[in-house]
């Protein structure tokens, strides 16, 4: 046979005698397309491992969605800074938080009232934990008459869930799932009366024998939540934030101004996250801008300027991260647990995340920093939010 000519599919022919090497090229070949399927096969599989993490969550727990990263859900292995002084600490701990609430909630709200009057009446901080009951406060609280609650709305908290809850209380739905996104921040039509619309004697009557509440969250993740949501993702397209309110901030607090067409500047244009620090930690000059934006700055200003808790008695002060066990606390103090119920919350999106926190400042000089504080530091007092030293120190 030797010298016979064989053909491979109408494409290769070759003598007998060379038939061996043939044979050994295509299994090279097919070996080395083995092997390169086989790399494939492994990126993909530690590719999965974080294309996993990148969830879509709700924000806010109900219409539009907020996409969270793993950089932000690696929170977990964060431990506490400090120890745990005061019940509403127990949500900065991200590990075991379950087991260290007492079983027995109703001590923690009245820990937290007990730490707010305290605070309240250190005169040393007087200037950052009171204000007067005006008009602007007023605006912020919304009444339902039918079961004596007065409810102030604290932005960037949760809220929307909330004006869910009072409208159903008020009658105008049966339950929360069934009202529509657009309608709850439609003041015009979601019946929701407010208390600055009352005559005074009204006013203080509702003050003084109503159940009040309203709910906080850490300064600082607060303020990134402010930022993200108008100026960055604005999923409500309110394009006074882009077009009015960040060009004033951008004129007065951009250290180097650089045309946002330029392509020589490594970051986007529009505000940064450094322009808003600064301005928010300039206190004259805040307030000078303030005047100018009007009610918008609702999202961002403080707790103190947006409730008047140390001028106000509030039955509950309810925390934003630990809103799984406030929630149901708030509806049976109120007495109306028999009548609806809070939203479903997705598992962690609550939780206090500070590797999103130390991300965001990562890049802001600590004397911005330090200024942030002193403007925030009644809020982190009022409410048992501990000194974010891996920021300042």
């Amino acid at each position: 046979m030797c010298g016979q000519h064989i053909n491979y599919g109408n494409r290769l022919w070759c003598r007998v005698d060379g038939c061996q090497l043939v044979h050994w090229e295509m299994m090279r070949r097919h070996w080395l397309l083995v092997g390169a399927c086989g790399w494939v096969l492994l990126l993909l599989m530690v590719a999965s491992r974080f294309i996993n993490y990148n969830l879509r969550v709700p924000d806010d727990y109900g219409g539009k969605a907020e996409s969270r990263t793993w950089t932000e859900l690696s929170i977990n292995t964060v431990k506490p800074q400090r120890p745990i002084l005061h019940p509403n600490n127990m949500s900065q701990s991200n590990v075991g938080v379950f087991s260290t609430v007492p079983s027995d909630w109703h001590s923690v709200e009245e820990r937290r009232l007990d730490l707010l009057a305290s605070v309240c009446r250190n005169s040393s901080l007087r200037n950052v934990t009171h204000t007067s009951v005006n008009k602007f406060v007023l605006d912020r609280i919304f009444v339902c008459d039918k079961h004596k609650i007065l409810f102030c709305q604290t932005p960037k908290v949760g809220n929307t869930q909330w004006k869910k809850v009072l409208i159903v209380l008020n009658g105008k739905y049966s339950k929360v799932e069934d009202i529509p996104e657009d309608m709850v921040h439609d003041h015009e039509k979601n019946g929701l009366p407010r208390l600055s619309s009352l005559k005074e004697n009204e006013i203080r009557e509702r003050l003084d024998n109503y159940f009040k509440f309203f709910i906080v969250r850490d300064p600082f993740e607060r303020i990134i939540s402010a930022f993200k949501d108008k100026f960055v993702k604005n999923p409500r397209f309110e394009p006074w934030y882009k077009h009015d309110i960040a060009p004033a901030i951008i004129r007065k607090y951009r250290k180097i101004h650089r045309d946002p067409d330029d392509s020589s500047s490594h970051k986007a244009p529009g505000l940064r996250f450094e322009d808003f620090v600064r301005y928010l930690g300039d206190i004259p000059g805040q307030k000078r801008l303030n005047r100018q934006f009007g009610q918008h700055v609702i999202h961002w200003i403080t707790y103190v300027e947006l409730c008047a808790p140390c001028d106000i008695t509030y039955n509950v002060v309810g925390h934003h991260e630990t809103l799984d066990r406030d929630a149901p606390y708030i509806l049976k103090a109120a007495g109306i647990e028999h009548l609806v119920s809070y939203p479903t919350i997705p598992p962690g999106i609550t939780r206090y995340n500070r590797t999103k926190v130390e991300n965001y400042f990562s890049e802001i000089s600590k004397r911005d920093i330090g200024r942030l504080y002193e403007r925030f530091q009644g809020d982190f007092r009022l409410f048992g939010y501990p000194r974010p030293d891996f920021l300042l120190d």
